[in-house]
């Protein structure tokens, strides 16, 4: 029985050393030598560049109005299709109201009543100066109230019939069939057949019917932030990248740079426009999300060393080099980084090994 004891209490012991032992090697025992890595000096490219999201647009996107009142009658284009400069692009119907009709014919008849009174005066003026019974002024004067009379005709006329149809007739006339303003293509159609239409004047905006662009003509617009607009200048390049298109190879260069930052959401950027230069065929879209990547300063061929390897203390810094001796610490001098890579200047040859900085255990 007691050898029986013995036997199980060293089997336990012998479980319990290797659940010891197994513990250590998961976890890693501190007392083993812990194993250096080390990273190579090599030679490489690098590139320093300065962020910028935004949209593709066009360069100018033209708001296509009417210059007459009413209601939307016929649409005779459709959105996306490319029309010429006067080719029509609908027609607005006048929808006046009863009493604006009603005033416009009592305008035309009450003017009517004037220009008969005024060309009435005019031939007594006309008689009495060919009697000498009156000056040639006032000849003159009763001459142009008769023509100002009749002028105030055919406004009143012109004005009920834009009312009535929509048109005044004549070369340079007002009509309400809407036309294209420009070459381009139609973008977006804002209203429907039978929609309400303001018309565009001196003190009122007008209802935007529709907006075109020349797809041709097509620019990055977006906003960098503050901590990289001090580095840009006009004319840099630029490589666009556009999630709706990951292979499209689109390049640009900087062609105007805000000078007032806009806030948003507690962040200060600034807005910047980029001259679209090559497009390798892709098909742009007006409203495409898109980063621009704006290259500030590059370096190639020259001794790179990842920046993790570095320590940067005060004004001195320096690496870990490995030699035969050991652990060597070496100042060196960098110079361009890309918050990966960093240019090693002086005080590191190519091909040399740095040691990786320890790592850190949380107890």
């Amino acid at each position: 029985m007691k050898r029986r004891s013995k036997l199980v209490l060293s089997t336990l012991a012998g479980a319990a050393v290797v659940s010891v032992l197994a513990a250590r090697a998961f976890a890693g025992d501190s007392s083993a030598e812990p194993v250096e890595t080390t990273v190579e000096v090599t030679r490489g490219d690098l590139v320093e560049r300065a962020l910028a999201m935004g949209t593709i647009e066009p360069e100018v996107e033209v708001a296509v109005k009417s210059k007459v009142s009413g209601v939307v009658r016929v649409i005779l284009v459709e959105q996306g299709s490319f029309v010429r400069a006067g080719q029509p692009l609908m027609e607005i119907r006048p929808d006046p109201t009863p009493v604006e009709l009603v005033e416009a014919r009592r305008q035309v008849e009450l003017n009517g009543i004037e220009a008969a009174n005024a060309r009435r005066d005019l031939e007594r003026q006309e008689a009495l100066v060919s009697r000498g019974l009156a000056p040639a002024q006032d000849l003159e004067n009763a001459r142009k109230r008769s023509d100002e009379a009749v002028l105030r005709v055919r406004m009143a006329q012109e004005k009920l019939q834009l009312l009535e149809s929509g048109s005044t007739g004549g070369p340079g006339g007002t009509e309400s069939v809407v036309r294209a303003p420009v070459d381009g293509y139609v973008l977006e159609r804002l209203v429907e057949t039978g929609n309400p239409v303001v018309p565009l004047s001196t003190y009122q905006e007008g209802t935007v019917l529709m907006t075109m662009a020349n797809m041709d003509r097509l620019i990055f617009r977006g906003t960098v932030d503050e901590i990289d607009v001090g580095k840009l200048s006009e004319g840099m390049p630029v490589e666009i990248k556009i999630g709706a298109l990951p292979d499209a190879r689109v390049r640009g260069v900087v062609r105007r740079i805000s000078l007032k930052a806009k806030k948003a959401e507690n962040a200060t950027t600034f807005p910047v426009e980029i001259t679209l230069e090559e497009t390798s065929g892709a098909t742009l879209r007006a409203g495409l999300s898109a980063n621009a990547e704006i290259v500030i300063r590059e370096r190639r061929g020259v001794l790179t060393l990842p920046e993790r390897v570095v320590t940067f203390a005060g004004d001195s810094t320096w690496v870990n080099v490995q030699t035969p001796a050991g652990p060597q610490r070496r100042v060196v001098r960098t110079g361009l980084s890309d918050a990966v890579q960093v240019e090693v200047l002086s005080g590191l040859e190519e091909g040399e090994k740095v040691l990786e900085k320890p790592t850190k255990s949380i107890e």
